[in-house]
């Protein structure tokens, strides 16, 4: 099994990284390489992953003030308008003392 530090499609950028100009699809050399590009990839969508946990955890206290302000407004609206169904109700009662 050839390494991919040994081949013609992996190239060492100027920080050690290593750039693959391989493609899965076009220029594999060895069934290997396909292994190690799903693994490549595995790790690219952890990263990803982890990098949105990071964002999500830093956003949730945030997340919690909207969401509490929110509720109270909700609350707010529900309350101003209760006299209208306290009226109908006053009504209904009313009307069902009046036919006794």
């Amino acid at each position: 099994m050839i390494q991919c530090k040994d081949c013609e499609f992996c190239e060492m950028s100027p920080d050690n990284r290593r750039v693959f100009k391989c493609d899965p699809f076009i220029n594999i050399k060895e069934p290997e390489c396909i292994a190690k590009w799903q693994l490549i990839r595995l790790d690219m969508l952890l990263v990803t992953y982890r990098g949105m946990q990071q964002w999500q955890e830093k956003i949730a206290p945030l997340q919690d003030k909207i969401f509490k302000y929110m509720e109270r407004e909700m609350g707010d609206i529900d309350e101003s308008d209760k006299w209208k169904v306290d009226e109908d109700d006053k009504d209904e009662d009313n009307k069902d003392d009046k036919l006794l």
